[in-house]
């Protein structure tokens, strides 16, 4: 009966990888989209529509975007278009803090620290919530906890490939819970701004519009982590051998003297940056709130200042940490380390550029307000509860998670069409935006086409060397479905309650 499982299982997943791999790149598939969009804007603007556009109140009209005209001011814009794409400037300045606290050594030696302190009785949701701050310096939990926590686990006498399950489902199961803000925030942030605007240009989106709802969601996969690593996965594993070559199986390395106390100072010097950040912002006349002295609207200096908070908020200690530590030696170093991270995000600058065109003739067009106001009359005709609209939205989402695993094109694609279309019905940017990462999380540990499933399998393959693709796949599908299931409950509960923690449920069109 296992082997049966086990051949369908590996049916299914070459029929996945099959399908995933003829998939143009993403940045292909957007310029594929622009010129869909030429070729729409053209035929479509030879006809009249009698949905009403809610930004001037008179019919859609489509723009064809492939006259003489049009192409000559798309040209001519076609530098700013890619300049002026929020998203860029987000990405790359938050990087470049968070770029030097990952090279310099800080966050690695922090979060070593924290699992190494851990008691024994609490090392599975300690490797949990480690696994789910790591997404504050995006890639480093893939390269660093979960490795690293297999090495705990062995070292502690537990399963490996336990620990292994917990960090994956941590790091990429937990994706958007996080109760530190962090760059991918206003990243999908201002991929929703540029959507909500195809309806109403003058909304402003806030960058920790899901930030509340996150840090909530924290515990819940904290929770559930823990239940199923301790006694569902951990208990099926105790008649599988760790049987890795002990010579390539890795040593969990203690921190140096002299790193211990370069992590101390660099934490103190973080702990000493929120402080004062605190008490910039206590004040009612702080220069950060806005004209009406509050702190939470897009309006507030600080609102606005979230990237930048991110960027100094990391850099000061990693440079702090870097010369203590010897990690750095001169300024050089440290701007070596933002050349590296900036090295990392060149393909997104690639995928960017594409990204940025096709959201820019999607708006322009006037296709993206056609498609939501049409698909809102279809929602509304259908009289579906706008519980099952969302959860809807969540399926969908991880089913073409399974597809095309970046978070940020996904968003760039179906962000343009989800948005404006919930907004018709009622629903905030924010609570679409939330639905999206959750079944986007939920659905990264099930999929072999995320970049980082066939790194995850070697790193099983160190203790047990028949780890294959269909082993993970067997650990990780529990977590999967559980999260899913769970976390689709909380926020639909979350939203039901209305709990003011920061997430807008509802979207009203402002008076005229």
């Amino acid at each position: 009966m296992q082997q049966a499982q086990s051949t369908w299982v590996t049916r299914s997943l070459d029929k996945v990888e099959r399908v995933g791999n003829k998939l143009p790149d993403p940045a292909i598939i957007f310029f594929i989209c622009l010129v869909i969009i030429w070729v729409c804007s053209a035929i479509f603007s030879q006809m009249s529509f009698d949905a009403i556009d809610p930004r001037t109140g008179n019919a859609i009209e489509v723009k064809n975007l492939l006259t003489g005209a049009a192409m000559a001011d798309f040209l001519s814009r076609m530098v700013g278009i890619f300049t002026g794409f929020a998203p860029l400037g987000v990405v790359l300045v938050a990087m470049l803090g968070v770029g030097v606290a990952e090279h310099s050594g800080f966050i690695s030696a922090g979060l070593k620290r924290m699992l190494d302190r851990t008691p024994k009785t609490l090392l599975t949701p300690m490797v949990v919530l480690v696994a789910i701050v790591s997404h504050t310096a995006t890639d480093a939990g893939y390269v660093l906890v979960i490795p690293l926590a297999g090495v705990i686990f062995y070292a502690m006498g537990r399963h490996p490939l336990a620990g292994i399950a917990a960090a994956f489902a941590g790091v990429s199961g937990g994706f958007c819970a996080n109760f530190i803000p962090s760059a991918i925030d206003p990243l999908l942030q201002s991929f929703t701004q540029s959507a909500a605007q195809i309806i109403d240009p003058d909304i402003q989106v806030n960058p920790l519009n899901n930030w509340f709802f996150n840090s909530a969601s924290t515990l819940l996969i904290v929770a559930i982590a823990w239940y199923l690593t301790d006694k569902v996965i951990e208990p099926r594993l105790k008649d599988v051998e760790v049987d890795g070559d002990p010579n390539d199986i890795p040593k969990f390395e203690e921190l140096t003297l002299k790193q211990t106390k370069a992590l101390r100072v660099a934490g103190l010097t973080m702990l000493v940056g929120i402080g004062v950040l605190v008490a910039v912002l206590i004040p009612d006349s702080s220069p950060m709130r806005d004209a009406d002295g509050a702190l939470t609207t897009f309006q507030a200096p600080v609102m606005q200042s979230i990237v930048p908070l991110i960027f100094l908020l990391f850099l000061l200690p990693g440079v702090v940490y870097g010369y203590m530590s010897g990690t750095y030696s001169s300024t050089k170093d440290m701007i070596d380390s933002m050349t590296k991270a900036m090295q990392g995000m060149s393909y997104y600058i690639v995928m960017a550029f594409f990204c940025a065109l096709f959201i820019d003739a999607f708006g322009k067009s006037n296709l993206g307000a056609l498609m939501a106001i049409n698909g809102a009359e279809f929602l509304k005709a259908l009289s579906l509860p706008a519980m099952v609209t969302i959860v809807g939205i969540i399926l969908l989402t991880a089913f073409v998670n399974l597809f095309v695993g970046s978070s940020s094109a996904k968003w760039a694609l179906l962000g343009p069409i989800f948005v404006p279309m919930l907004m018709q019905l009622g629903i905030s940017p924010d609570l679409t935006q939330a639905a999206y990462r959750l079944g986007d999380s939920s659905s990264n540990i099930i999929t072999p086409l995320m970049p980082y499933f066939p790194l995850v399998v070697v790193y099983c393959q160190r203790y047990v060397k028949s780890t294959g693709i269909g082993t993970l796949l067997s650990l990780m599908l529990p977590f999967s479905i559980t999260i899913l299931v769970a976390w689709t409950i909380f926020l639909l509960i979350y939203w039901a309650i209305g709990i003011p923690l920061g997430i807008q449920a509802s979207y009203v069109y402002p008076a005229g």
